[in-house]
């Protein structure tokens, strides 16, 4: 008899080994309450909170949520409700038993990720499928059928950059210098980096090093692993950083350009290939070598990956705001896709062997989609054998490229993403057109809206 993909989930869920552990986790630390978590289209954590005693019932059941919270239920201008509607059906939400943790800021909390099924009674052949909006759910498949295919697994690991903003993290720096790197500013957020940091571990981070980049500007790194976990844990780290705010008083900011003139924030993603059982090995650099190169096949990666770089931009710069980070020539964002040979001017930086760091992605960026665009990306260039060209001398900022301009703003971007099938590929169809229908609607209400420049350069400028 055929199973779905819920009722596979179901059978490894209730596994008495697995639950009699978590059980046993839960009373040690004095557990009471649990989340069930997903992540929306834009990145957003939703799920609802269960008392610790319906752990068996939870694995088993999971929680129902309205198919539109995976767009956050979000209305558009004519008052549309993305996802469905009002009349659409609820999803399934089961729980990864793997992602179990306790909260370290409040050990009666313990949280689950979670996956998003149509429910079993579904009709038309497509109860208990998994659901086509789960950004989480489709990374893991997108994943798996990449290894399947390739024999490889991606590994990544993100340099998420923050603002923070509060009383006593005011920059003080001579004019024209900047504070980066400046041990002084990493003192004034002792507090801020030392919460965070503790809490991340608590969680499952293996956090490795961080620094002070730019007025307010805090960034603080993990041990590259899976994409996937990459993934859940940039979602953690955001989580965190929230918790530590209100801790503190203090506001963290994820925004990807918070003011003119200011550093943008980036999510820069380190990737490596890497083959899969006993014997594993970075494909992207050659045995030997220890001189900054790349293999064949880290070449055609690499060639994948600008190939479909402008098609991508939906995803890697998601919001109105992203764009105004491209805009600042100078301040280490990409102006055009290209890459270098340690060039910070580059969209592909190539810092280390073995590593290629992927500055397009913000701050915003959500890490399940992003690595999905990557690993479709990165197998077309495998497959195709795509040449990314020689790398840039010099700063790109002056420089040309063979690769499609850089879109710079989000509807360029979404002429982009409509124009790469490959791209929209890594979504499937129901949730790119998710995402087209979410952004463009995010675009028409800020192409309606009047800005403070727009009334600044109009409002007094005749006769």
């Amino acid at each position: 008899m055929t199973t779905t993909p819920l009722e596979r989930h179901r059978e490894v869920n209730a596994d008495a080994g697995t639950l009699a552990a978590i059980r046993g986790r839960i009373e040690a630390a004095g557990v009471e309450y649990v989340y069930y978590q997903g992540v929306t289209i834009t990145g957003r954590v939703i799920g609802k909170v269960v008392p610790a005693r319906h752990l068996a019932r939870n694995a088993e059941r999971g929680v129902q949520l309205h198919r539109t919270a995976a767009a956050d239920l979000q209305t558009t201008r004519d008052g549309r409700l993305l996802g469905g509607g009002v009349e659409a059906a609820e999803f399934t939400m089961l729980p990864d038993l793997d992602t179990f943790a306790v909260l370290p800021w409040d050990t009666k909390v313990a949280r689950f990720f979670c996956r998003m099924y149509e429910p079993g009674h579904f009709g038309g052949g497509a109860g208990g499928a998994a659901y086509a909006g789960d950004v989480r759910g489709n990374l893991i498949r997108v994943h798996q059928e990449f290894t399947a295919r390739t024999g490889l697994e991606l590994r990544s690991g993100c340099e998420p950059e923050m603002t923070w903003t509060g009383p006593g993290l005011e920059a003080r720096f001579r004019p024209g210098s900047s504070p980066a790197y400046h041990v002084e500013h990493l003192e004034r957020y002792r507090p801020v980096y030392q919460k965070v940091i503790s809490y991340a571990q608590a969680l499952g981070l293996d956090m490795i090093e961080g620094d002070y980049e730019d007025p307010g500007q805090l960034e603080l790194n993990w041990l590259f692993d899976h994409a996937n976990r990459t993934a859940d844990r940039l979602v953690s780290y955001r989580q965190i950083c929230r918790q530590v705010g209100r801790e503190l008083g203090v506001t963290p900011s994820f925004m990807p350009k918070p003011a003119t003139g200011m550093m943008g924030n980036g999510c820069h993603h380190n990737v490596s290939l890497w083959t899969t059982g006993p014997q594993q090995a970075n494909v992207l650099e050659e045995p030997g070598r220890t001189d900054l190169h790349l293999s064949p096949a880290g070449r055609h990666a690499l060639g994948g990956i600008l190939a479909h770089a402008a098609g991508g931009m939906l995803v890697f710069g998601s919001t109105v705001n992203s764009y105004k980070r491209y805009w600042d020539a100078g301040q280490f964002a990409p102006s055009q896709i290209n890459w270098g040979m340690d060039n910070k001017t580059c969209t592909v930086r190539l810092p280390a062997v073995g590593r290629l760091e992927f500055k397009l992605p913000d701050a915003m960026v959500n890490p399940y989609l992003s690595h999905a665009v990557l690993l479709k990306s990165i197998e077309d260039g495998l497959a195709a054998g795509t040449d990314p060209g020689e790398p840039q001398a010099g700063s790109s900022y002056d420089g040309t490229s063979k690769f499609a301009r850089l879109p710079l703003t989000l509807g360029e971007a979404l002429s982009a993403f409509q124009d790469d099938p490959v791209v929209r590929s890594a979504l499937g169809a129901e949730l790119s057109d998710l995402l087209i229908d979410f952004k463009t609607d995010e675009w028409a209400r800020f192409c309606g809206t009047v800005t403070d420049w727009e009334f600044q350069t109009y409002s007094a400028a005749l006769p």
